[in-house]
């Protein structure tokens, strides 16, 4: 009995201790490779995000900077001589004044011409770098002013007030439409942004201009009136754009310090005084000029935006300084190069950069590299992006 039973005793004896231990060996091998694998793929697919993010921030920024400025001083650039380079804005909309300010610009740009007091004394270029004005003192800020007015941007002599302070007489309003903005301007005066009534209807034997209107754009009533320049007999009237079709771009490019380019619109269309944030991932901003020093119309040289010749920040901050100061350094600047520092989102695990690269190599005015301390600064990924833009109506203007 006891042989016929022990075949199926030994059959039902189950699983050794040993073998139970190579089993759970092999499952923990196994998964302790599946993990590894799924570790690391989520770590380079991290890796991988994290840098095309940065790429895709760095073309947008790029070509946000290049859209703007490669337009500066479309709309006001044939009027340069005529008392709009380096003038004085005056800007009012409803009860609302707009240019000059008595405070500083909004963050980030608050240290921009030297805060609130420097802000009093913003005046019209195409481009402006202010060299170290972000809020760490470290990136550049960019003012650029374009437009895009009718009729190949050409000035229009005001040859006298009309019936009424707000009415201007041209010698004709032809490519004029209701609701355009434009700039009144006279050599040596504060320059005036006025808006055409929306009552405004164009015609051939239309001479003409009505400005203002409920909540339109107006100047200040004080300083300079619109009365004074039109009764001079040597103001002229520069056609901006539209308040309509929001083509008019007076802005502010900078960096704030949680790593973010910010836009800032100095017109206030939108209704707002709150800057917009454009990218991220943009660490630190630079930006040099192209100088046409013997006006030529080819690029001589670069430019620290700090030069004695061509620092037009330091210049417009300074209570003194007059339009025709900023006028000639402005009328030289016929390029502007462009550097953006980008970081990563991701902390790697191990170190993966030890040097920002150079930036503004061969321009003369060069950013050196940069050695990045021991630590977590190492362990994020870096790339510089540099664009050249020419300044497309500045190299426009005649020589003289």
């Amino acid at each position: 009995m006891n042989k016929l039973h022990t075949p199926r005793a030994i059959q039902e004896r189950g699983l050794t201790l040993i073998e139970l231990l190579v089993a759970v060996t092999i499952g923990l091998v196994v998964t302790l490779a599946v993990t590894s694998a799924v570790i690391f793929g989520e770590s380079t697919k991290r890796t991988t995000t994290s840098v095309n993010d940065m790429s895709q921030s760095g073309s947008y920024a790029a070509y946000v900077l290049d859209r703007a400025v490669r337009s500066a001083g479309s709309g006001f650039a044939q009027s340069w001589d005529l008392g709009v380079f380096g003038c004085k804005p005056q800007v009012k909309k409803g009860a609302t004044t707009i240019l000059p300010r008595t405070t500083a610009f909004p963050a980030p740009f608050e240290k921009f011409l030297g805060g609130a007091a420097g802000s009093a004394n913003l005046r019209v270029a195409p481009v402006v770098i202010g060299k170290g004005q972000s809020p760490d003192g470290v990136s550049d800020v960019l003012m650029v002013m374009s437009g895009n007015g009718a009729a190949g941007d050409v000035p229009r002599p005001i040859i006298a007030a009309g019936a009424s302070a707000n009415i201007l007489r041209l010698d004709n309003t032809v490519q004029l439409n209701k609701n355009d903005l434009t700039l009144i301007s006279q050599v040596g005066a504060d320059c005036l942004l006025e808006q055409v009534d929306s009552t405004f209807v164009d015609s051939a034997s239309n001479e003409l201009l009505p400005l203002g209107g409920t909540n339109a754009y107006y100047t200040a009533g004080s300083g300079t009136t619109l009365a004074a320049l039109a009764a001079s007999g040597s103001a002229y009237l520069t056609l901006l754009g539209n308040d309509t079709a929001k083509n008019v771009q007076f802005q502010l490019f900078g960096v704030s310090n949680d790593r973010t380019l910010f836009s800032y619109d100095l017109l206030r269309s939108n209704g707002t005084d709150t800057p917009q944030a454009l990218a991220d991932g943009v660490m630190e901003m630079h930006a040099i000029y192209g100088v046409d020093s013997n006006k030529d119309g080819i690029l001589d040289a670069w430019a620290a935006p700090d030069s004695a010749d061509y620092g037009v920040a330091a210049k417009m901050a300074v209570a003194g300084t007059t339009a025709a100061e900023i006028a000639e350094s402005t009328r030289k600047i016929v390029a502007v190069r462009v550097g953006l520092l980008l970081r990563s989102s991701t902390l790697e695990r191990d170190e993966v950069t030890l040097k920002i690269p150079a930036m503004f190599s061969g321009t003369g005015v060069a950013r050196a590299e940069v050695n990045l301390p021991a630590g977590d600064a190492r362990r994020y990924r870096y790339r510089v992006v540099e664009l050249t833009i020419p300044l497309r109506n500045l190299l426009l203007l005649p020589s003289s």
